[in-house]
């Protein structure tokens, strides 16, 4: 990849407001070297509901509509952010369709990549973890707002 487009994703990927908070500079740098760069044509599947991930994927460029069951307005994330993380961690199917709305590129990081990756830079693998944990808490949030709200809403009706 030439040097000005990976300093621009690695300008992205680290002032991201929602994505991984905890990584450094140094941190986005060793992963942007080890990752596999995807694209994706908008309305293509980035992660598929019941099929496992085996790694994560950062968003770089474009967006993607998270598809949960019951969510009446699908969530939307964007350059900096994650997906594929729940199957990643808890090595099942994935829990939801995530399609790009838009034509998108992100890094896929697998899980043996990110293994040895965590063994040569331990602090790296903490720094991650905690910027998934911190990803996935604020995302449960969001869920339960709307679907308080939503509740809200439908008991308004009757």
């Amino acid at each position: 990849m030439p040097k000005a487009s990976q300093q621009q994703d690695l300008s992205v990927l680290s002032s991201a407001k929602h994505g991984m908070v905890y990584l450094t500079a140094n941190d986005w740098t060793l992963i942007a070297d080890k990752a596999a760069r995807h694209q994706f044509a908008a309305g293509e599947h980035i992660i598929r509901q019941g099929k496992r991930t085996h790694g994560v994927y950062l968003l770089v460029k474009g967006s993607a509509s998270v598809q949960i069951p019951e969510v009446e307005i699908p969530p939307a994330i964007g350059p900096g952010e994650v997906c594929g993380e729940i199957s990643f961690l808890d090595e099942q199917p994935a829990t939801v369709n995530v399609i790009a709305k838009e034509a998108a590129e992100a890094y896929y990081l697998d899980r043996p990549t990110l293994q040895s990756l965590f063994e040569l830079f331990p602090h790296l693998g903490s720094r991650f973890y905690h910027s998934l944990a911190s990803s996935l808490s604020r995302r449960l949030r969001e869920l339960i707002q709307e679907t308080g709200a939503s509740q809200a809403a439908a008991a308004r009706k009757d």
